[in-house]
């Protein structure tokens, strides 16, 4: 009869495993550790607890959040924030979110001008096909706009190409 030795709980260096399994399963442990005392925090004190981690490999998203992460986050982005003149912690946290919404403002501009030249490049196919009548070659040249006129060379390309495919 063989007897088994417990080598027992044993010290991890704090370096980046290698090992894609063994980080999972190091991973899954801590985490569920973490919310575990998070959880354990917030009953004894009376703390208000927010955890956000992203797994390796964006494998997932996991959150904690007492008493609940919308209110937190609400909290933390400003929305019920109140600002005291002496608190740079606060004041860091209202230029951080109002660097954010510069952002999404600047990436909401760019999106409404994209779909504007969009719009305006579908009104301008619908008027070229409202002038010609189905009869495009028979359309006024000097009426035409220079993104219609590139239109129309691009038409011109495609069906010089499929000539010389076809060669009728």
């Amino acid at each position: 009869m063989t007897t088994r030795i417990n080598k027992g709980r044993q010290r991890v260096d704090m370096v980046k495993m290698k090992n894609a399994r063994n980080l999972q399963v190091m991973f899954s442990k801590r985490c569920a550790g973490l919310f575990k005392k998070a959880s354990e925090l917030c009953t004894l004190c009376g703390a208000e607890i927010v955890i956000v981690v992203f797994s390796p490999g964006d494998k997932g998203v996991f959150s904690f959040g007492h008493p609940s992460m919308n209110t937190l986050v609400e909290r933390i982005l400003g929305r019920n924030l109140s600002l005291p003149n002496n608190d740079v912690h606060n004041q860091q946290i209202v230029a951080h979110r109002e660097a954010g919404i510069r952002e999404l403002n600047t990436k909401l501009m760019n999106l409404e001008g994209l779909l504007q030249m969009e719009k305006n490049r579908g009104e301008s196919l619908r008027e070229i096909r409202k002038r010609a009548n189905g009869l495009w070659w028979e359309s006024p040249m000097e009426e035409l706009n220079l993104f219609q006129l590139q239109h129309l060379k691009k038409a011109l390309e495609i069906l010089k190409q499929k000539k010389k495919r076809h060669k009728w």
